[in-house]
Formats: structure tokens, sequence, C-alpha cells
């Protein structure tokens, strides 16, 4: 696992403000949050030690024996457990940083052990915030700037995983900025921590007015690539919107817009795109449908004639058969 995840599940699994140290070890560099509480392990057990001594440069923040403390210059935001050897300080400040020595004496008040430890106070990361700017060819530039906090440290995140070689145009992921390249996209985090806290911010990635298209043309061309939505002139698809007739009520024109095809095969049959209206006068078409209601007329009227000359001619034939019955 990368150092830095260590580190933050480290920070997770500390109380809110508060650190802590081992500096039982020469040299240890240990850390603590501004305002915080942070615990440092001085030595296994304190009541095991004749005489012990801890100090900064010029000043003896602690002295004591095996039994009792005799000094504690910071009495009022400490506490010094003899049992475990560890000192609570709280409400640091930036002049609690620096370098301390601890010296231990025998019995015989001859300094058996000397070491040294250096605090850091390190203000807490308090906010993330992203700014994402589109590149000219659909790149993106992404700058994670935090809130807060001494000696920020930056990582970036793809969908819960770092990012590669293959998705950054420029920068690397430990920066405080990135250059993604055009195909990818998914949820980037950016995590912020120093060495006493950590924050992040999340942003879903968008393709800057990019999309990808897939087709083959008339020809037989296959098309496979990003291109720019408001200006793709490439596999689109055939549409027929059908007639449409409008009427001008001010003038009594009747208009027929006529069906336009959009086509994908561009290279050999252009887009009617063309708008042709044609005009009908109003005067015309009434004139057509009179027509069509005076022949109606005729025809019903040439109907109900032949229906009643059939009947009349049925009636004579019957009254003939009687009388030729008859005689």
């Amino acid at each position: 696992m990368n150092a830095v995840f260590v580190l933050l599940v480290m920070l997770v699994g500390v109380p809110h403000g508060e650190t802590l140290c081992d500096g039982r070890k020469d040299g240890a560099v240990c850390y603590g949050a501004l305002g915080g509480t942070v615990v440092l392990q001085l030595v296994d057990d304190a009541s095991e030690i004749p005489r012990y001594e801890w100090k900064n440069e010029t000043i003896v923040i602690l002295k004591g024996t095996s039994s009792s403390v005799i000094i504690n210059h910071i009495e009022e935001r400490s506490l010094f457990t003899l049992s475990n050897g560890t000192l609570m300080i709280n409400n640091l400040n930036r002049k609690d940083s620096g370098i301390y020595t601890l010296k231990l004496f025998d019995k015989n008040l001859r300094i058996s052990e000397e070491r040294t430890l250096n605090l850091s106070i390190q203000a807490r990361v308090t906010s993330v915030q992203l700014t994402s700017e589109c590149l000219s060819e659909g790149e993106k530039r992404i700058s994670c700037s935090a809130g807060g906090g001494d000696s920020p440290q930056f990582n970036w995140t793809l969908d819960g995983r770092r990012l590669t070689e293959e998705e950054l145009v420029s920068g690397a992921d430990e920066t405080n900025s990135v250059t993604l390249k055009l195909h990818v996209s998914g949820q980037l985090v950016c995590w912020v921590h120093n060495h006493v806290s950590y924050a992040s911010r999340t942003m879903e990635l968008d393709t800057c007015g990019y999309i990808f298209i897939n087709c083959s043309l008339c020809n037989g061309t296959q098309i496979s690539q990003w291109v720019y939505e408001a200006n793709n002139t490439l596999c689109l698809q055939t549409t027929t919107v059908p007639p449409t007739t409008f009427w001008d009520k001010e003038t009594g024109i009747g208009l027929v817009k006529p069906s336009n095809n959009v086509t994908s095969c561009n290279e050999t049959e252009p887009h009617k795109n063309d708008e042709h209206w044609f005009i009908y006068p109003s005067g015309l078409v009434c004139g057509l449908l009179t027509l069509v209601g005076f022949f109606s007329v005729i025809a019903i009227f040439i109907y109900f004639t032949w229906k009643k000359n059939k009947y009349k001619k049925e009636g004579r034939s019957s009254r003939n058969e009687e009388e030729s019955g008859s005689l």
C-alpha cells in the first residue's frame, strides 16, 4: 500500500486533534496539531529512573525523580505519567516547536543516556477546493488547493485507485494539479494531508463537450474517434420529417413544408437541408372544395332518379303479368 494511504489510515485512528509519538529513539521527529494535543512517549517507566531532565534549547521543561515531578514548566496544560513515561501536552502553539533534549541520570547522578526529539507543530487542513479547465484538445487540467494546513501534500485517486501514466498528460499524482487525457472519466478525488490532518474533495469528470462516435459510412469507411459535439458532422443518422402545412390567417395562404432528409452518407449524398415552401392561394382551395360539393350533389340526384325509375318499371311489369293470367 502506498505510504500516503498508510498515513491516512493512521490519522483516522487517532482522536481529532490528538497525535501520538514515540520519542524513545534518539533523533525522533514528532508532530502536533496547532491547538490540539500531543502524547510523547519519553521513557518506558519513569519510576525506575533515579533522575531525568527534559528541556528545549534554553529552558528546563520537565525535571523529576523516580518518585515525583520536581519541575513542570508547562504544568497548566500538560500531564506527565510516571508509570508509562508519557508526557501529554494540550493547547499546542507555535512556540512548542523545537528540538528537545532528554537526559537520564543513574543513582550517582551521572548521565546514563541522552537523546533529542524534534517537535513540529502544524496547522490542520480545514478544506479542499477543486477547479477544472478544459483545454483545446479536450484534455482537462484539474487544480487542487487547501484551506489551512502547514506543508500540505497532495495525492489523487480515480474511482478509488491511483492515476496511471496512460491517463495523465502531464503532472504526477503527488502534485497539486494534473492534466488528464480526453477519454478519462469517473470520480476524481484530491487528497490533501500533512502530518496531523487530512481532507479531500471529489469531482465528477466530464468530457468537455466531446463525444465518442463509432459508425460505418456508406462508402465503407469506419469512424471511431472523439469529436467535439457542437461541430460534429459525422455519423449523423438518416431522419425524415413529414410534410407540414401552415396557414397564414391574415393572407389566407396555405404553406406546405416538404420533408427534410439528413443522411450519414455525406460523401455521396449531400444533406437536403434547404427548405422550400409551396404556396396555395386560399381562393384556389375554396374553388376546389366548391366543385367537389357540386359534383357530389349531382351524383346523389342521379342515384335517386335512377332508383325511382327502377321502382316504376318493376311496378308496370308486375301488373302486365297479372292481366295476362286473368285471361
